[in-house]
């Protein structure tokens, strides 16, 4: 088991040295901040297992602390310790979120038996992490961002289908990671060292793209100048990932059909099959059984393909990994733009929490990359993100209304959907320039007080941590 990692927040040096020795010696691993603004500038870089917080410290409060982690790193478990303790304040830290109080002095053996009562009330939570980073530094793996529940079942799924040979189908919407995922299947399977080769069964006609898939030998057709090794051949002892699959014409989705059950491929013009030993993985972000159901794909194919079924989450059920994903973008543009970015503002944050994402991971990649060369500060303030009406603001509309009534009530929704996200980039990015001041926020907006308030009601926005004045 890998050692759980302990951020420490003290501006007590004796304090902090002897937290060091005590948890290194029980086999943690330890960073030590003297300040708060260290220890959070070090969370938005980092993951960690638990925080130890003082709370009374210059500068930024041991509180302050807390509610910052609690918007960075939601799920990480944090002890407030203090020399001035009070029931006030243990209630205070607890409604803020912290796990745990203990008051200084203390012995090695308390902090201990706190630090692993907090690790405990997680059941699975730290395995998965180390799963989840395991997975990303495998084989420079690190685009692979995210430490949902609905991730950690992609990642468990992948570690028991990859020392297998199975067929898998990976189900998501596009943008979603499937080749990703493909990839890691790869790279944790004993073909890790053979071919991995990816195919986009949209991006060729149906003639070029059966050559491409089975090959073909000189004369076979017209421009058939020279003989050529199909794909499936290419990937011999690999991996072989088609993504698109529901894309297939039913002649080239036959042609397959008999590869995958003889093990071996003729290619177009040839007479000599030739065998072949692939693992194939598939993707798509159509429903196959409802294809299956239309006549468009056939029945025996998809029970060939969905041995092992593996459904990748769309981004707007796996908020939770926002944060996640928007450090590891930023951090990627910091270093390629060669500028000082540290992380995105809380209203910024905010605001893409409430963003339907219709592109998913990629969509958020991109919006990323577009806000970080904008941004003129350290921070990505609400504005840099550009987050108007959505490009798809249709997207997911639903089923076609039945009649003029439905019709009416999909338009207003649509237009409801259309409008928040540019009401609400509107107030934040108000507040934003005002200090989160009302008053003058609604002043300078030209809104009369009641009814800029009315719309952060309506948006369900909240001060930072303050009333709203």
């Amino acid at each position: 088991m890998e050692q759980a990692r302990i951020l420490v927040v003290d501006d007590d040096r004796v304090v902090r040295d002897g937290l060091q020795r005590t948890l290194e010696g029980r086999n943690f691993r330890v960073e030590t901040f003297a300040s708060g603004q260290q220890a959070v500038a070090r969370l938005q870089q980092e993951s960690f297992t638990l925080v130890v917080s003082d709370l009374k410290m210059p500068g930024m409060s041991g509180m302050e602390v807390l509610k910052a982690i609690r918007t960075l790193q939601p799920e990480v478990p944090i002890i407030i310790i203090t020399g001035y303790a009070t029931v006030d304040t243990a209630v205070e830290a607890m409604k803020c979120g912290a796990v745990d109080y203990l008051a200084k002095p203390f012995t090695p053996d308390e902090i201990v038996q706190k630090i692993g009562a907090a690790l405990e009330q997680r059941p699975g939570q730290l395995d998965d992490l180390l799963l989840h980073k395991a997975l990303r530094e495998h084989h420079g793996f690190d685009r692979f961002v995210g430490e949902s529940a609905e991730m950690q079942r992609v990642y468990r799924r992948i570690m028991q289908v990859a020392p297998t040979d199975s067929t898998v189908l990976i189900s998501g919407e596009s943008g979603t990671g499937k080749e990703l995922v493909a990839q890691a299947i790869h790279n944790h399977s004993a073909r890790r060292e053979q071919p991995f080769v990816a195919v986009d069964c949209t991006s060729l006609a149906e003639n070029l793209l059966e050559s491409e898939l089975f090959g073909h030998v000189k004369g076979s057709f017209t421009g058939a100048i020279q003989t050529k090794t199909g794909l499936f051949k290419v990937a011999d002892g690999g991996t072989l990932f088609l993504d698109e699959i529901g894309n297939l014409s039913l002649t080239i989705q036959a042609k397959l059909l008999r590869v995958l059950q003889a093990r071996e491929v003729t290619p177009i013009g040839g007479t000599q099959p030739l065998p072949i030993d692939i693992r194939l993985v598939a993707a798509t972000n159509r429903g196959l059984r409802g294809l299956v159901t239309q006549g468009v794909f056939r029945e025996d194919l998809f029970f060939r393909l969905n041995i092992i079924p593996v459904e990748l989450p769309p981004l707007r059920e796996r908020k939770g990994d926002l944060r996640l994903l928007a450090a590891h973008f930023l951090k990627q543009n910091a270093d390629e733009l060669g500028k000082e970015l540290h992380g995105l503002a809380p209203e910024a944050l905010e605001l893409l929490q409430h963003y339907p994402f219709p592109g998913n991971v990629r969509e958020l990649e991109n919006l990323i990359e577009r806000a970080a060369v904008l941004a003129e500060g350290a921070l990505i303030r609400a504005h840099d993100l550009e987050l108007g009406l959505p490009e798809a603001a249709g997207a997911g509309a639903g089923e076609i209304p039945q009649n003029f009534g439905e019709l009416r009530e999909r338009k207003r929704q649509l237009r409801e959907q259309a409008v928040e996200p540019l009401e609400r980039a509107f107030l934040l990015d108000a507040l934003e320039r005002n200090s989160w001041n009302v008053t003058r926020a609604a002043e300078a907006v030209g809104m009369l007080r009641p009814n800029f308030q009315a719309l952060l009601k309506k948006q369900g926005i909240h001060s930072r941590g303050r009333p709203l004045n």
